[in-house]
């Protein structure tokens, strides 16, 4: 056994591996290097990084910008406790002041996603009282803490509930989900339904106090609404008194073309929770950020809330030289122009392989749903399948572009399109090619009809 081999082992021996059983944290996949839009393992084989990591890696593996501001004050002040001010978070402050949607002003710093959605939560349920239920979505996912689990609509979410790990007071609405419309009507002739029930659901359900949404559904599908959908929610939220909670956890830092995906359709939350991008993945940061409506509220009573790494200055100091390197990419003009050419490139490869249901996205957040049928929509794998250890077949064919040397995330149903910012055309056009093969594995198990493939996005802006 090599020394390289003895190392995992020791790993996978004593650690949990996440999300998986514990079986298939066997024999991870051991990365030591990544540079660009590539990542490395131990020896030395390179994969094209498609999905980002976990939607998180937004500008590319070693930035140097950010690598040095990080150095910078990790040499001067890593750590100082919450009570106190620090320049780091001060500057984060500063620097997201100029990228958030306008009325959102008062920040709260963790160090995840899950985090910035709880405080979410306790920030809704303090100044709401006594109105405290939450309305959440079946595709979505908003953490792996009690409140976030709580929040979560897919799969992962039953175990929680199992293990009691979840805060009570939640709702599931429809989804926006054009592809496979809960109400089975088609727009616009829907006249956009998943939207304007909430309004009566949120009458029926009496207590509430606010909704959360992904703008656009991160891991469950990268579901992009109707551009009808977000004003006419926040015009449901205004009547019934109810906040809106934007997740932007994925969808947010120029993923969707704009810095925040709610701004694709001119609409502001009361509280925007987002991490992941915001340091490009470099550091761990979660930020709620809410406003003034909401915050005021907190001006003469207790914000019950905090965490030992609440600002954490080594954390804070890659968000300034990130927004900085955003600005950077997008003078430039590439994310506007790739983005463009990857939508065309999905399209077409969608089209060439029947078990390719509906391709769907916006900028560089995209999903190919696999089926067997596209007449009929049967999938591969359901929810409950990927909860049973089935060998699924997004999994499969992800795991035939691993081989070949591209990394791609996948869910139970589609597979996770979200490569770094930097990509160029070039590169995309390497990734195809290798998708383009592994998607043989499910034509062989699809069926052929005349069916073409959907484009459920296609009415996005």
């Amino acid at each position: 056994m090599s020394q390289a081999v003895e190392k995992i082992k020791a790993l996978t021996d004593h650690t949990f591996g996440t999300w998986s059983r514990q079986s298939a944290w066997a024999t991870p996949l051991l990365i030591t290097d990544a540079e660009g839009i590539h990542i490395y393992d131990d020896k030395g084989k390179s994969y094209i990084d498609f999905s980002s990591q976990l939607m998180c890696s937004n500008l590319g593996h070693k930035n140097k910008a950010v690598i040095d501001a990080i150095i910078k004050q990790a040499e001067k002040l890593p750590y100082v406790a919450p009570g106190f001010a620090n320049e780091a978070a001060m500057a984060a402050v500063e620097a997201l002041r100029t990228v958030m949607p306008q009325g959102l002003n008062k920040f709260f710093f963790s160090t995840s996603g899950t985090e910035a959605n709880e405080a979410a939560l306790k920030i809704v349920r303090q100044s709401k009282a006594p109105a405290y239920k939450v309305i959440s979505r079946y595709h979505s996912y908003h953490g792996a803490t009690p409140a976030g689990a709580a929040f979560t609509g897919d799969p992962r979410r039953w175990y929680a509930e199992q293990a009691r790990c979840v805060v009570n007071g939640v709702c599931f609405a429809p989804d926006n989900y054009c592809y496979r419309c809960p109400f089975d009507m088609t727009y616009p002739g829907c006249k956009v339904q998943c939207a304007r029930y909430l309004d009566y659901m949120i009458k029926e359900e009496g207590n509430v106090a606010a909704m959360i949404v992904e703008p656009v559904v991160g891991t469950n599908g990268r579901i992009v609404p109707p551009p009808e959908y977000y004003p006419i929610l926040r015009k449901i939220c205004d009547e019934n008194n109810v906040l809106l909670i934007a997740d932007e956890v994925m969808s947010g830092w120029f993923r969707t073309g704009p810095a925040f995906a709610m701004e694709n359709w001119n609409v502001t939350p009361d509280i925007l929770t987002t991490a992941k991008g915001s340091t490009a993945a470099y550091t761990p940061a979660g930020i709620t950020v809410s406003s003034d409506k909401v915050s005021e509220y907190f001006d003469n009573e207790l914000f019950c809330h905090g965490h030992t790494y609440a600002y954490h200055p080594l954390a804070a100091s890659a968000i300034p030289a990130a927004i900085a390197e955003y600005d950077k990419l997008f003078k430039s003009g590439l994310p506007q122009k790739v983005s463009q050419y990857l939508e065309k490139k999905l399209y077409e490869l969608g089209a060439n392989h029947i078990c390719v249901g509906d391709v769907r996205g916006i900028g560089h957040f995209w999903a190919l749903e696999i089926v067997k049928n596209r007449e009929t929509k049967e999938p591969f794998d359901t929810k409950a399948d990927k909860l049973s250890g089935k060998a699924l077949m997004t999994a499969k064919i992800a795991g035939d572009a691993m081989q070949k040397g591209l990394y791609m995330a996948a869910w139970y149903d589609t597979l996770v399109i979200a490569p770094p910012l930097i990509i160029t055309a070039e590169q995309i056009d390497e990734a195809i090619d290798i998708i383009d093969k592994s998607l043989k594995i499910g034509d062989e198990q699809a069926v052929d009809t005349d069916v073409p493939v959907s484009r459920s996005s296609v009415y996005k802006q």
